[in-house]
This record gives C-alpha cells, structure tokens and sequence, in this order.
C-alpha cells in the first residue's frame, strides 16, 4: 500500500514527527554539552576579572587578549588571595563567589530583600587589588564588567562587556583604547565617593587628566556611555560602605 504523501494529513504528520525528533536530539545534544558550558562560562568570568587586575596576554597597544582557558583557573587561583559576598554590611568568605548572579542580586536589593555582593581580593606585581563585578544597562541590553582598585581607590583596570551594543558604537567598550582610559581615576576623589564618567567633549581626548573622575566618550555611543557612567556609580554605592573601610589617605 504505497502512501499519498500529497495529502494534508501527511504533511502534518511529517513535520510533527521532524518536530518530534530534532526537539529530541537538541535536547539531547544541549544535556551533553551542559557541564562544557558551565565550565566556559566560568573560566570566562576568570579571565575577564584577571584582566581587570591587569592580568592578561596583550602583546601591543591595543589588543585584548586573555590568558588561555587551559591556565587561566590555576593562575586565577593563584592570583586571587579571598573571594567574599557582602550582605547586609557584613563581609563573608565563599568560594566561588565570582559564580554568583550580580543581576539577580540587584534585583533582590530593588526589592527591599539583602542580597550578596561578590568581591575578590588579589595581588599582582606585589599590588593588593579590590576588584568589585558591575551590572548595568547599555542602549539595547545588559552591560557588565569588572573593575580593580587599590586602596587609594584608583582604578588599576577594568573590563566591560555587553550584550548587543552597536557594532562601531556602544559595541567599543570592550575595546582597548576605551578600557585603558579608565586606569589611574580615582572613584573617590577628594574623599569622596562617587565613580568615574564617561562624557562627551570633556577636553580631553588623550586622558592625561586622572584628577577630573572623567573619560572621554565613545563617538556615536552617548546612551551606551551614560550606560557604563551609571554602572559604576551605581556598583561604587553598592560597595561604598566595604570601599570606605579600607581607603588609605
């Protein structure tokens, strides 16, 4: 009995059973490689807080290059000295706290209920770094990123990351030129707290001013930028009260 495959009724039944099937087999295929995303997604947020602390493969000006996902969790370990969460202004050891969700926390502190902060403490170069994870929100979507302090609350280093800024545009803060204007601000100039701004026309335009808590903006990026000035006010008040207690004169 041969089979009328012009009927609707097969090609309803076809493309149910090839629904059927490739749901199954991604299914599948997501359940196997599940433990190898996790894996990446933890040497990632390694290697970008390394890279906050300065800690990296660049061999030029303007390049960005991590250390590779093969040494990156021994030198990660061996780098950082404590990793903590914050919570209702009191500081705790936890492993692993670099794993925990910075935008659920903050949604948690949106909602009245205590949240927990993650911050690491590492050295380099015989340097003690803070290093304090940031959350915000770009033209499009997320923007995150990590940025490193001393106890003069000069920033060492940052790395920012985004979702789905514009390529050429918003899509820069994770470009070299942009990250390094950062280093050598302080975010509590004078004693007082506040974070670093990213502002058009600031006359400015190599950075060589590190008392003025300012970077020049991005060209065609203004919401992006305002995005990543409000990130880190936004992340500096978070950490304020733990900043402000190992501030050094």
């Amino acid at each position: 009995m041969s089979i009328n495959t012009e009927k609707n009724s097969y090609t309803i039944i076809f493309a149910v059973v090839m629904v059927a099937v490739v749901g199954s087999l991604l299914a599948l295929m997501a359940t196997g490689l599940k433990s190898k995303i996790k894996e990446n997604e933890r040497f990632e947020k390694q290697q970008n807080i390394l890279y906050a602390m300065g800690v990296n493969r660049n061999q030029d000006d303007s390049s960005v290059n991590f250390i590779p996902t093969t040494e990156v969790e021994s030198i990660f370990n061996n780098t950082i000295e404590g990793q903590y969460v914050l919570t209702g202004g009191e500081i705790k050891a936890q492993e692993e706290a670099y794993l925990i969700d910075l935008k659920k926390e903050i949604t948690k502190i949106k909602n009245g209920d205590k949240a927990s902060l993650p911050l690491f403490v590492g050295s380099n170069d015989n340097q003690k770094y803070y290093i304090i994870p940031m959350y915000g929100k770009g033209l499009w979507d997320a923007i995150w990123g990590y940025m490193a302090v001393d106890e003069q609350m000069i920033i060492k280093g940052v790395y920012f990351d985004h979702k789905a800024e514009t390529p050429g545009l918003g899509a820069n803060i994770k470009l070299r030129y942009f990250m390094d204007d950062f280093i050598g601000e302080s975010i509590a100039p004078n004693g007082k707290f506040g974070g670093v701004s990213v502002v058009k026309g600031n006359n400015d335009p190599l950075n060589e001013d590190k008392s003025d808590a300012e970077v020049d903006a991005l060209a065609g990026a203004t919401i992006t930028g305002n995005g990543v000035s409000d990130m880190i006010k936004e992340s500096v008040k978070l950490y304020q009260p733990f900043l402000q207690s190992i501030m050094t004169n």
